[in-house]
């Protein structure tokens, strides 16, 4: 027992929410083993993460000192993240097999007497549209930008706490699309097949839409796109993780505040304007920023308490 305790409290607050996300993940693959497509290679896929978590966190020898294994592990949650989206890609679906958006529509149109898309397409025009789009385009980038920042200001404890948050969240918005799988207005609302035409930018907007759906796994030019895309409407994912990057911007003071700020707001309106998302998405986006917010200091200190570290705190 006591040589379990040992392996286990090497990993930090970031590697003990990565083993216990893919712990589910690898359960309800096996749960679902006959209707998961690749369900014997995620779990295999899943074991090898275990293995390469415990490796980096042995051969990491920071603080004491900083060698190559320290980057990897700090970084490697970038890739994970996206992996991560992928494997809910091959999960959602066959699991839940029925999707929410006549709820959420529903819901929206109970809060504002209408489609809110539809009301924005009132003031749509090309130069805002590409704006938007280019907004919505810098999502992935704004906690890796905000993380190198903290890292060049050696602000490392800030970093991890960073890295750490950023990381529980995107866990909790994956949650949130096996609870409520949805679509989103771009498929329901509107002509997925002609957003070029119907909501036209100006240079870089219909790259970028390719660029958003190659990452929804999407293919180019399918009859049938609603099938393919990924479920990952509710909660807004955007919203959520934009408002972590500009709450921890501003706690930590970051020079940059300011772009984070400017770009967040575009980027959460544009997730409503562009069709991605119902505005109960971004109210659930909200709902669990905040509820992300309240449970990640606990749980990180949780953690570190047992691993007989210090409580980190807001300076």
């Amino acid at each position: 027992m006591n040589r379990i305790k040992s392996l286990l409290f090497k990993c930090n607050p970031i590697d003990m929410i990565v083993i216990v996300f893919y712990i589910i993940l690898t359960i309800l693959n096996l749960i679902y083993y006959q209707r998961i497509p690749h369900s014997t290679r995620i779990v295999l896929s899943n074991f090898f993460l275990f293995f390469l978590v415990y490796l980096f966190s042995v051969k990491d020898t920071y603080p004491e000192k900083v060698n190559i294994w320290t980057h990897l592990h700090r970084w490697y949650i970038v890739p994970l993240i996206f992996l991560s989206f992928k494997e809910l890609y091959w999960m959602v679906k066959p699991i839940r097999q029925i999707d929410y958006d006549n709820v959420l529509i529903s819901i929206d149109r109970f809060l504002l007497g209408g489609d809110p898309t539809k009301f924005l397409h009132q003031i749509a025009s090309p130069g805002l549209t590409e704006l938007l789009q280019l907004a919505y385009a810098t999502f992935f980038f704004l906690p890796v930008i905000l993380g190198i920042e903290l890292l060049i200001r050696k602000k490392e404890e800030q970093f991890y706490y960073t890295t750490f948050l950023i990381l529980l969240g995107f866990f909790l918005s994956y949650i949130g699309y096996l609870l409520v799988p949805a679509i989103g207005p771009r498929f329901t609302l509107h002509n997925f097949s002609t957003i070029n035409k119907d909501l036209p930018g100006l240079y870089f907007t219909k790259y970028l839409r390719d660029y958003v759906n190659a990452g929804e796994s999407i293919p180019k030019g399918i009859i049938n796109p609603a099938f393919y895309v990924q479920r990952d409407v509710f909660p807004s994912g955007h919203t959520q993780m934009t408002l972590l990057v500009m709450y921890l911007a501003v706690k930590f003071k970051s020079k940059l505040k300011y772009f984070f700020l400017v770009d967040g707001t575009l980027l959460i309106f544009s997730t409503v304007y562009l069709w991605y998302h119902y505005v109960i998405d971004v109210i659930g986006g909200v709902i669990f920023m905040l509820f992300t917010v309240w449970s990640g200091i606990r749980i990180y200190n949780w953690w570190e308490k047992l691993r007989g570290n210090k409580e980190f705190k807001f300076e």
